[in-house]
């Protein structure tokens, strides 16, 4: 059986802004109950126990942690979790899943900034939206998402993708600007609108904007990238398969012609930082 976590209404102002970084399904195992409920987590910069903010029941041994209600206010939630699964059953705030290294974050609505920032490995995903610097790095940092793959079945901000070294990003909707700046690698697919400037100081990786397939959603990459081919790239149907297995939302199983048909145009670049990198879109005439 898993541990519940679920707000105590009443010792939860509107204002409270809740860090739980190291309350994760992986760190609890082997804790009893009345342990769980004596961990430290900070509640507006002041310390104070976790089963005082939280009504707690259930069984840590099998490495589950569900979170029941909106947990919007509540930051770093799953943040360096190595193993297990944590679920949310509403909102939560930013940092989640920041510098995950295993194990799967399923959260049923939205996700503030910073989600997955710098996460290595595991799963992370997302039912709404999430904010600015998804999958992105953390402020100072130079590295970004290094593994790992992360689903948004919706909107993303700014910055999706920013300095990734390695992993797959998958959105549903559109993204705000800058969109993969600096990639190092790894693949980011945007099924909606691609903000501008996206793809901007790319050294090497992949920029799939899905949705860009007529002339009013024709996407325009940075005058740093040069045209390349137009193609099919066989690629294309083993990501569309890893989606399918994932249930990402955009392109159930009776709608994924996006991914498995069709060809593609594919650009070079940033040729400031090497031309290693690529975009693929879908031509205009298409």
């Amino acid at each position: 059986m898993a541990i519940l976590l679920e707000p105590i209404d009443a010792h939860v102002p509107e204002a409270l802004s809740i860090d739980l970084g190291g309350i994760t399904p992986d760190c609890m195992a082997g804790l009893s109950l009345e342990t769980i409920h004596r961990l430290r987590v900070q509640a507006d910069g002041n310390a104070c126990e976790l089963g005082m903010l939280f009504r707690l029941r259930g069984d840590a041994s099998d490495q589950r942690l569900e979170c029941i209600g909106d947990f919007s206010r509540v930051h770093w939630l799953g943040a360096r979790m190595s193993s297990g699964t944590l679920s949310v059953s509403g909102n939560v705030g930013r940092h989640a899943g920041a510098g995950l290294s295993g194990g799967t974050l399923k959260i049923a609505g939205n996700a503030g900034d910073w989600l997955a920032a710098e996460m290595s490995g595991g799963t992370v995903h997302v039912g709404g939206s999430a904010g600015d610097n998804a999958a992105g790095a953390l402020p100072g940092s130079q590295r970004g998402l290094r593994g790992g793959m992360v689903v948004i079945a919706r909107d993303t901000g700014c910055l999706a993708g920013a300095r990734m070294q390695r992993g797959f990003v998958a959105i549903g909707g559109g993204c705000g600007e800058a969109a993969a700046f600096e990639m190092r690698a790894g693949t980011l697919l945007v099924g909606g609108r691609v903000g501008q400037r996206a793809g901007m100081g790319m050294q090497r990786g992949t920029l799939i904007a899905s949705h860009a397939a007529t002339a009013e959603l024709a996407y325009a990459p940075p005058p740093t990238f040069q045209r390349g081919c137009v193609w099919s790239p066989p690629f294309m149907n083993i990501l569309a398969q890893r989606l399918l297995q994932v249930g990402f939302p955009p392109w159930a199983e009776e709608a994924a012609g996006p991914l498995l048909d069709g060809v593609w145009q594919q650009w070079h670049g940033d040729m400031l930082t090497g031309g290693r990198g690529e975009i693929f879109h879908r031509p205009a005439w298409h």
